[in-house]
């Protein structure tokens, strides 16, 4: 089928030129330069028609109201340890079925049909030859495999597709693709959203290992069904896109082609991802035919869920756990923050042992369970405002949420601060699930100025012609920035307040238009020589070269 936040730098342009003839619109109100949103997928549709980049963000405008402190009573942080996929919520154990190797049951649920081919070939003699990275991969497996064959087999779908997450991941729940693919299952922003994975500022439901496997068997459930039950044509879809792939049929069905999956048109990387993963299934069904041998994987769940019902740091809630921090973050992997929040993380994961003992150490725990938690800027500011604000210094601000130099940040941005005595409530529902951080570059004032685009000017001609970018002048007048104007069209542009502004084309027209005059002055002058008075005189033609 990609997780912290990007550091993102923007620059704006220099616009220092004087303009002859443009009208200036007083109006007050502010351009949209490049603005950076990290930690939400899509604004409120408010926000694109609206001019400015100090204007607020609709979705957290208003300011977040004070909630009352709360007296913290570590026994209600948390609730008991079930097992997240008992109907009962009670995770019972059958002692004979727990004694079973996992490797057996998967095999035994098998129901895809067989590629034999060479690329199949091919990528078994790769896994092969590599037993270390092989050891690896089965061993992070081990965590999530019980928990994915399990809902793969109460779905009645082959056993297969617990396997996926080998070839996309190489079962890594922090894999993330160069195309922004997450998580073990490598979901797309968009497709995640389609699927109900949140993203935002705090978490990453796309490396949540519950919420991301239940999303991508009912994404594979819904491409076998689009492709009339065909298993390599829907996971072709997984990996291809499911309209390319419906294209591609098309396509042999009007050349009276076959339309199965070795028959169609598609990328390399689409054509060995079926063999890669016949290969991988291969492999598990008789390891020893490759010189290979899997660990024992054993047949009962590796992980309970813990309901959370209070803030925790991340460090807190493994140090409870008696947990290294990289093994909770590994079951634990959607975490963006180094704080837990209970409105917007039903449970954590924890091994099945660890699960208890968090239970009982929460319960006497003494302390603050949380040092962080959220802070929505009331209205535009410096970071050096925000920092004054929350009690924190300006470059612990800047660094905690990776803000970086010379940005404003919007009014309605979330930003993880420390968690002090009048900001002792846990985060609200509304922002926890809606948290996002929005910045701006911190500009001197600009105005709008009203320009004129002749017919058969470029947007490229245009920005070479008032030193500004091409994509500048195309977010500013919403327009694509390879537009070729069939006729004159009025446009704007945005520049510093107090700057005078002159097209570069039309100066130079008018500074050689000036000189030619001058000459034309000095021919005609009798002092200079010249003619008499009346005489005509014709300039004198520069021959070419």
């Amino acid at each position: 089928m990609n997780r912290s936040p990007r550091r993102a730098t923007f620059a704006l342009s220099a616009l220092m030129m004087a303009l002859a003839g443009c009208a200036t619109v007083d109006d007050g109100v502010q351009p949209p330069p490049q603005i950076t949103t990290v930690g939400s997928r899509d604004l409120p549709a408010s926000t694109r028609g609206a001019e400015g980049p100090l204007a607020p963000l609709p979705a957290q405008v208003a300011a977040v109201p004070a909630a009352a402190p709360v007296l913290e009573d570590p026994r209600d942080a948390a609730g008991m340890p079930v097992d997240p996929l008992s109907p009962d919520g009670q995770g019972v154990v059958d002692a004979e079925k727990a004694r079973k190797d996992l490797w057996v049951r998967v095999r035994t649920g098998f129901g895809m049909p067989d590629l034999d081919n060479e690329l199949v070939r091919q990528h078994e003699r790769w896994y092969a030859s590599r037993p270390d990275y092989v050891q690896r991969m089965t061993d992070r497996g081990s965590r999530y495999l019980y928990h994915i064959v399990e809902e793969v087999q109460r779905r009645g779908m082959p056993t297969e597709l617990a396997l996926l997450p080998f070839i996309e991941s190489a079962f890594n729940p922090q894999a993330l693709s160069t195309a922004r693919a997450s998580g073990m299952w490598q979901f797309m922003p968009l497709t995640g959203k389609d699927y109900d994975l949140k993203q935002n500022l705090f978490r990453d439901d796309r490396r949540d290992v519950l919420a991301s496997t239940r999303a991508a068997l009912d994404y594979l459930g819904r491409l076998n069904k689009m492709f009339n039950g065909d298993w390599q044509l829907a996971l072709a879809a997984y990996n291809w896109g499911e309209g390319n792939v419906k294209r591609a049929i098309a396509r042999n069905e009007r050349a009276g082609l076959p339309t199965d999956y070795e028959s169609l048109s598609m990328p390399a990387e689409t054509r060995h991802y079926v063999p890669k993963f016949q290969a991988v299934k291969n492999i598990v069904l008789a390891p020893q035919s490759f010189g290979l041998a899997l660990p024992k994987l054993e047949n009962h769940p590796y992980f309970l869920s813990v309901p959370i019902r209070r803030d925790i740091d991340v460090a807190v809630a493994a140090r409870l756990a008696g947990m290294p921090l990289e093994e909770f973050k590994a079951l634990n992997p959607q975490m963006n923050k180094p704080v837990i929040l209970a409105a917007g993380t039903p449970q954590i994961l924890l091994p099945y042992n660890s699960a208890d003992t968090f239970v009982k150490r929460l319960a006497s725990h003494q302390g603050p369970l949380a040092s962080w938690t959220a802070w929505v800027a009331p209205k535009t500011m410096k970071t050096a405002q925000a920092a004054e604000l929350v009690g924190m210094g300006e470059a612990e601000l800047r660094e905690i949420n990776r803000i970086p130099p010379k940005m404003l940040v919007k009014a309605g941005s979330t930003l993880l601060v420390q968690r002090a005595e009048t900001r002792a409530a846990d985060v609200p529902e509304h922002v926890a699930d809606n948290a996002h951080m929005a910045l701006a570059p911190d500009v001197p004032p600009l105005r709008k100025v009203a320009i004129q685009a002749r017919k058969g000017d470029t947007v490229a001609a245009l920005a070479k012609r008032y030193r500004v970018s091409a994509n500048q002048i195309a977010a500013w007048n919403r327009i694509d920035d390879g537009t070729r104007f069939r006729k004159a069209q009025a446009l704007v542009i945005w520049v510093p307040t107090g700057s005078k502004i002159a097209p570069v084309a039309e100066g130079r027209a008018l500074a050689k238009a000036k000189a030619g005059k001058s000459v034309r002055m000095a021919a005609a002058s009798p002092n200079r020589g010249g003619a008499a008075k009346g005489m005509k005189i014709r300039p004198t033609r520069l021959a070419r070269k």
